[in-house]
């Protein structure tokens, strides 16, 4: 049976701002509403993923997904410019479905787990964006190379109390973007016999993920966070 090889490729993060927000910000312009505070919020890997999906040989596309996501959020809902985001994947996480594949996917060829077994995305900004979305501004870091990415953030809900924890507060955040993977140095393929490549450079990623908010409600960024910048 012929080997079929493909990349995936995944960038981290979590959206820190929706419709929502925009939404109650609103409301306490209004006196509607009161203020709310500056919160850290933590993901919960047991409900959160980075999915992807990859052009295979230009005829199909493969999807999979990591599942090790972790990271934390500091959100503040009365100026989203002041918001920070600091998230990790595990590559060794990954899963398209076909173990030879994710095998291959962890080695040298493309994320070499072993020497660079975390991906890793800092936010410098947060921005509005047409049709009530935000966007996310950052540094991404696959295999030791640096790049800004923008994360696309299209919903976050409102917290809600988590019946199987007492006291505790979540809410879900899902967010998109587009990379290329050659600008991180995964450049593996093949040219197929009449023309094309194997594998497709763009990658889809999309950011599923369940936050739950720390003990403290307004505690302050992780160390080595970045502080968002507004936008002039």
């Amino acid at each position: 049976m012929r080997r079929i090889y493909t990349l995936s490729l995944t960038a981290a993060l979590v959206a820190l701002a929706s419709t929502g927000w925009a939404q109650e910000a609103a409301k306490v312009a209004k006196g509607k509403a009161e203020p709310s505070k500056a919160g850290t919020w933590t993901i919960d890997p047991g409900h959160s993923s980075a999915s992807f999906e990859v052009r295979h040989m230009m005829v199909s596309t493969v999807q999979g997904r990591f599942s090790d996501v972790k990271g934390t959020i500091v959100l503040d809902e009365k100026n989203l410019a002041k918001s920070s985001i600091e998230a990790e994947i595990g590559v060794e996480s990954v899963s398209t479905g076909n173990d030879k594949r994710d095998q291959h996917l962890k080695a040298k060829d493309f994320f070499d787990a072993k020497q660079f077994p975390k991906m890793t995305f800092k936010s410098s900004k947060v921005t509005k964006a047409d049709g009530g979305e935000f966007n996310v501004e950052g540094e991404l870091t696959i295999k030791g190379v640096t790049k800004p990415v923008t994360l696309k953030v299209t919903e976050l809900t409102k917290p809600v109390k988590n019946p199987m924890a007492k006291g505790v507060m979540v809410r879900g955040a899902r967010a998109t973007t587009e990379i290329d993977r050659t600008a991180f140095g995964l450049t593996w393929n093949k040219t197929m016999d009449k023309g094309g490549v194997v594998v497709g450079e763009k990658v889809k990623v999309t950011l599923d993920v369940e936050l739950q908010q720390a003990q403290g409600a307004a505690a302050a960024a992780p160390k080595g966070a970045a502080a968002a910048t507004p936008k002039k």
